[in-house]
């Protein structure tokens, strides 16, 4: 009921965003007199807002095709080189980039969101590596007979996912991810494994969530997993490829990260207003596109499979199962000792609301047996959680230091 609850509301919403689209058109258009008087602007730019806000919003496309480095401008090639059911695994290269680059595996969070949001983290690690990342499905999109997807079919996607990159390859987690990859690090050392990553990065990862506990952890802990599973999984409608599919809708995430930070995303529309209604400042115009943008992607949201879901909660956020060693990959334990081969930087943001501060450098700690000449902790001063793969801070502070180890333990 939850999800047909909310494609009755979508449908509304969409009719009346396209409404509203119109009447902004109708108000702004240099040929209707009423768009120069009175509240003909400010009801066009009022309109505007809430046609943007109310818009239905797709997977976007990570569209790089181009990247500038040193001052020179270079064209991107995108290629999709794996395709599996629950995710792809997609490649960015750019003309110029020396034979002997590193590659990179970037991966993406499943968390509700495409891996569209690290747009900014490719096209910076573009500049220097031959970057991989994986584009995790939309699982209402997801045929039934396609089966199941949990923690464990996570890390084995890790795994051929690098084991296709080959050998003396590097790899990149960035936040919820960075538990299974640490995982399929730990596996692949084990194993010996010929594409063991050379370098694992993490990146406001939830390895420990007893430290620092945010609003985030606060919340997996409060209820047990039984009411998860009653409470907000819900079935996919017939009208997707997926119905019958049991899931946690995107639109839950997104509604609850919105409401945790509700007055910061209303003054982000009430400067989107202003801004509109400023319309003769080329400033106030480009700021508005930049309100825009984020948005589009940020209310991109897409579903996950109710196993992989309920899973992570379970096992990262209220067993702890990882640093107390219990976590298991198809019936044996992982063991963080067996981690001997890969280098380990731990990235964590000042600011971080979402994954605490010492959560992801407690895999310093885990990995007792790796040498510290191949452990390094960089804290971004300043930044929240998305700072550290996004933006200036991501772009002049926290990339170079990942560039500099890659470099250094490649």
């Amino acid at each position: 009921m939850l999800y047909h609850a909310y494609e009755m509301q979508r449908a509304w919403l969409n009719s009346a965003s396209a409404w509203a689209s119109i009447s902004a058109e109708m108000l702004s258009n240099p040929g209707n007199p009423l768009g120069y008087l009175g509240l003909g602007p400010s009801a066009s730019s009022a309109l505007e807002v809430f046609a943007h806000a109310s818009a239905p919003y797709g997977k976007p496309a990570f569209g790089i095709e181009h990247v500038t480095v040193d001052g020179r401008e270079y064209a991107v090639t995108e290629s999709t080189v794996v395709n599996k059911p629950f995710g792809d695994l997609k490649r960015f290269i750019r003309d110029g980039l020396p034979k002997d680059a590193p590659r990179l595996l970037i991966v993406a969070p499943m968390s509700g969101h495409y891996a569209t949001l690290l747009r900014g983290t490719v096209e910076r690690m573009i500049d220097s590596c031959e970057v991989y990342i994986t584009d995790w499905a939309d699982a209402k999109t997801v045929p039934l007979h396609e089966g199941t997807f949990d923690l464990d079919d996570y890390i084995d996607y890790l795994i051929e996912f690098q084991e296709h990159i080959g050998a003396d390859a590097h790899m990149m987690a960035v936040c919820q991810p960075s538990v299974p990859a640490f995982a399929a690090t730990a596996i692949m050392n084990r194993e010996n494994h010929p594409c063991s990553p050379k370098t694992l990065t993490m990146m406001g990862g939830p390895i420990d969530t007893r430290e620092a506990p945010t609003t985030v952890n606060n919340l997996a802990m409060e209820r047990p997993i039984a009411w998860f599973r009653q409470t907000v999984i819900a079935t996919v409608p017939f009208r997707h490829r997926g119905s019958g599919r049991r899931v946690y809708p995107g639109f839950l995430q997104l509604a609850s990260f919105m409401s945790m930070n509700l007055g910061s995303h209303m003054m982000s529309h009430y400067e989107l207003f202003k801004h509109l209604n400023n319309g003769s400042d080329a400033d106030a115009q480009d700021s508005a596109q930049a309100t825009k943008d984020f948005y589009d992607e940020y209310r991109s949201v897409c579903d996950m499979t109710a196993e992989f879901y309920l899973q992570t909660v379970e096992e990262v956020f209220q067993k702890h199962s990882i640093p107390k060693g219990n976590f298991v990959h198809r019936g044996k334990v992982v063991d963080l000792h067996e981690i001997k081969r890969t280098a380990i930087l731990a990235i964590e943001g000042e600011r971080d609301d979402i994954s605490g501060l010492g959560q992801t450098k407690a895999a310093l700690k885990l990995t007792d047996k790796l040498p510290d000449s191949k452990k390094r902790y960089y804290m971004a001063e300043g930044a929240g959680h998305y700072g550290i793969f996004n933006g200036s801070k991501w772009r002049d502070k926290v990339a170079p230091v990942v560039e500099e180890f890659i470099a250094e333990h490649g």
